[in-house]
């Protein structure tokens, strides 16, 4: 089978495009034909060795998969061979096949396309945990949302949204804010200029967003932290500005306020049953019409450069998704 490989530390051109041997699955394990894998921030760090969890080489990138089941181990009981499935993976997907353990994964809804179900699980899921179990959004908060125009900002726009908050969406360019408005957002601000805190003030009668969903970090983060709140939360996502940021800690006493670590993928492990009934609520959702997953960029396997660079230079809108068959 066709497999992306990362033999060694570098940019997405380093990678390479070879045939190596399909994988066969143990007694509880299936074997999926990958259509479509998604891109998420930690694949770029994977490659350039700065995740907090490294693979061992080679690996192939692609942490989010949707597929159809191709075979079956014997102890596999709830999916039968020719199943639709999606799953988050960790890494992999950049390949046409992949074994995932059973309880690892969810069936793919009729109307969730591919693309879709592919990039549903970590940024929905992240942000649902977010928002619902790390900040306890109440309706009626104002809750800010940066990097709201990419997949995960646009998650937590629309999740926001369905649990009743005001959300202000805040993101770099004219584009990416049209797109979180589409998603839902009642209010935009244009960070570009430098002057978010202002902004953020202005719109919220000088006393701050009572939530603030922040995956970029960076210089960005300061700004976050002077115009939280009297008792905000200030939820650290991620860090896709590249710098990681210092705390001004006597912030934090003088609004009264919390700055909340999400790590959903260790979570998630940690408390299975109460992740696996926050994404039926997420899918459930989709049902009903509330959240719309919007892919921006969908690539075909062979320019997973391409994909990769949209990713770690930040022109993604939406979720970048490379189809594989």
């Amino acid at each position: 089978m066709k497999a992306v490989l990362c033999k060694a530390f570098g940019p997405p051109e380093s990678l390479v495009l070879e045939q190596i041997t399909a994988p066969v699955p143990a007694r509880n394990e299936v074997l999926i034909n990958i259509h479509s894998s998604a891109l998420n921030f930690p694949d770029v760090l994977m490659l350039e060795g700065k995740y907090q969890s490294q693979p061992p080489f080679p690996f192939s990138p692609g942490g989010e998969i949707s597929g159809t089941i191709a075979a079956t181990g014997d102890e596999v009981s709830r999916f039968r061979v020719g199943d639709s499935v999606f799953a988050s993976v960790g890494y992999g997907g950049f390949a046409e096949q992949i074994t995932v353990a059973e309880q690892a994964l969810r069936a793919k809804p009729e109307r969730l396309s591919f693309e879709q179900a592919a990039g549903i699980s970590t940024t929905y899921g992240t942000s649902y945990y977010a928002l619902k179990q790390r900040a306890s959004l109440k309706p009626g908060e104002n809750l800010l949302v940066l990097g709201a125009g990419g997949g995960v900002g646009i998650s937590a726009v629309e999740l926001g949204k369905v649990m009743g908050a005001r959300v202000i969406a805040a993101a770099s360019s004219t584009e990416k804010l049209q797109a979180a408005k589409k998603a839902g957002a009642d209010e935009l601000i244009n960070y570009s200029d430098g002057k978010l805190k202002d902004k953020v003030k202005e719109l919220t009668g000088g006393k701050g967003a009572d939530v603030i969903y922040d995956p970029v970090g960076g210089a960005l983060f300061d700004q976050c932290m002077r115009c939280i709140n009297w008792y905000g939360r200030v939820l650290v996502i991620g860090f896709a500005a590249g710098d990681i940021p210092k705390l001004p800690i006597n912030l934090v006493l003088l609004k009264s306020c919390q700055v909340v670590g999400v790590f959903y993928g260790a979570w998630s492990a940690r408390s299975a049953g109460e992740s696996a009934a926050n994404f039926q609520e997420i899918l459930e959702l989709f049902e009903q019409g509330k959240i719309d997953p919007l892919v921006g960029k969908v690539y075909p396997l062979e320019q997973y450069a391409d994909a990769l660079r949209c990713l770690s230079e930040r022109r993604a809108i939406g979720k970048v998704v490379v189809n594989i068959q």
